[in-house]
């Protein structure tokens, strides 16, 4: 079936869509029709033939539905809502799932407020870190459910994945050839350093099967829940990839955006779930791929387009440059906030991490975070006060080394948010980071004692369970910090982290 004689499908199913009186919209991609009428939505994939993707055959068509349908029910089993086939009856007509012979296929999906996706929300300036907790958790469930590859490819994959962005950087005349000769040598040169990083992560199961096409277009707000949707179904090749890669492309996207603190926040918290932090070099590579895909991808629409052909143009160019800059060597810091709880060591410290270090920025070992994993409980959940005892807060203060030490010899940067009011915490992370051969810098947040019991008492949902009797507790003590350099920290947050990264040189 050629796409012109697919009109009388389409005219079927927009027939069916009218059947609820509700007017029906249209929404048309490169491979899909969607048609939308109050809460249902019927998604028809195009009879196209393309370079990648045959779907000319309506078995075709109906066997990519099944697999949509199937792997979308995984992150999405509230929107998609099953398969109809499209057949032709005995008196000519066409039907969903009648006795006739196959004609085509639709998927069925609840329809959802399209400004809940992400990318509108991001537009909007919408998205907070709460929401990239959220993420974290829905993205690592999936890694952590998703079947492991069968077979071990090596660096085959992403070999692959560099070769088809070589072929299309070829044909484009958008982008300046030099340019992408640079970040095609500069890729082939990261890959091969890294190679045996890719095939120690397949050694050990981190290669599964993924999304795949996991950016803000393709996940939505449900009740404030972020739901992945719309994986890659027709390429298992391409979806089959270590997860770290497959988070890569939302980072990047985010990056992308200006968003890099909540790229930070998502780096972080899906490292806090999975604890995969032994291979954080790959990162940036993996986050430069996503962006020269992206790249080709836009040069290659700026190239059929009319309207439009000027912006993408530009949106080519921007991934172009990204790509580039993600692969930049930045030193790696260990930098330690300190300060009584209420001074907004946690919000410095998040405000300076996507600023330090390579590309997502700097892993934060946050003191409030770690105890909570000690002790096995959400983040949020109080604990009793026997978890902060001297032992505890010594393993607390133990943790923070070691995950600085698991992360520095990787070229990492790390920033240590916690009290650091012994004289022996604030030695340790000197001696940690010149053992790792690095720079390291304190700094001590100072706020007036009513400012930081304001604050402390307006705490909610917080990973922190200090009190304004721990506050006071806390300044009694006279552990003020006398060896790292202060700063106000009595105002806007964003003011104080500016000071702190001048501080710091980054």
């Amino acid at each position: 079936m050629s796409a012109s004689e697919q009109s009388e499908t389409i005219r079927f199913v927009e027939s069916v869509m009218a059947t609820g009186g509700e007017p029906v919209e249209t929404i048309v991609t490169h491979i899909s029709r969607v048609f939308l009428a109050g809460p249902r939505a019927l998604k028809l994939k195009r009879a196209v033939a393309l370079p990648y993707l045959d779907l000319s055959t309506p078995e075709r068509r109906l066997a990519l539905a099944r697999r949509e349908f199937e792997l979308n029910r995984r992150t999405a089993p509230d929107l998609y809502r099953g398969v109809h086939r499209i057949t032709r009856e005995a008196d000519g007509t066409l039907a969903l799932d009648g006795a006739g012979p196959l004609v085509d296929a639709v998927l069925a999906m609840r329809r959802f407020d399209q400004s809940l996706i992400l990318d509108d929300q991001a537009r909007q300036g919408r998205l907070t870190p709460a929401d990239m907790a959220a993420l974290a958790a829905s993205v690592a469930a999936l890694h952590g459910s998703a079947e492991p590859a069968a077979e071990a490819e090596g660096t085959a994959r992403m070999e692959r994945v560099l070769a088809l962005n070589e072929r299309a950087f070829a044909e484009t005349s958008v982008l300046p050839r030099e340019d992408c000769a640079r970040l095609t040598g500069t890729l082939r040169a990261a890959l091969a350093r890294l190679a045996p990083l890719i095939e120690k992560r397949e050694r050990e199961g981190r290669v599964r099967r993924c999304h795949g096409d996991l950016h803000l277009r393709n996940i939505y707000l449900a009740e404030g829940k972020p739901v992945l949707f719309d994986c890659l179904e027709f390429d298992e090749d391409l979806a089959t990839t270590d997860v770290l890669y497959d988070l890569a492309f939302v980072l990047m996207d985010l990056w992308h955006r200006g968003l890099a603190g909540l790229a930070n926040a998502l780096f972080n918290r899906y490292l806090d779930i999975t604890g995969d932090e032994a291979d954080l070099a790959l990162l940036p590579f993996f986050m430069a791929v996503r962006a020269s895909v992206r790249a080709h991808v836009s040069a290659t629409s700026a190239a059929r387009a009319d309207e439009k052909a000027e912006a993408l143009t530009a949106e080519a160019r921007a991934y172009l440059d990204l790509g580039l800059r993600l692969l930049d060597a930045k030193p790696a810091i260990l930098v330690a906030v300190g300060g009584f709880s209420g001074s907004g060591k946690s919000t410095v410290a998040a405000a300076l991490a996507p600023h330090i270090g390579l590309a997502p920025g700097a892993r934060i070992a946050s003191s409030d975070r770690l105890r909570k994993r000690l002790f096995g409980v959400a983040p949020e959940t109080r604990l009793p006060p026997e978890a902060y005892r001297a032992e505890a807060s010594a393993r607390t203060y133990d943790a923070i080394g070691q995950t600085a030490r698991a992360i520095l010899p990787q070229g990492w940067a790390v920033v240590a948010d916690a009290v650091f009011d012994r004289q022996e915490d604030r030695d340790r992370m000197a001696w940690i980071a010149r053992e790792a051969g690095l720079r390291f810098q304190g700094v001590w947040l100072d706020a007036p004692e009513e400012v930081l019991i304001r604050r402390v008492a307006a705490r909610r949902g917080d990973p922190s369970d200090a009190t304004p009797d721990v506050v006071l507790a806390q300044i009694a003590r006279r552990g003020a910090a006398p060896d790292w350099p202060h700063l106000a920290a009595d105002r806007d947050a964003a003011a104080v982290a500016e000071k702190a990264l001048a501080l710091i040189g980054a």
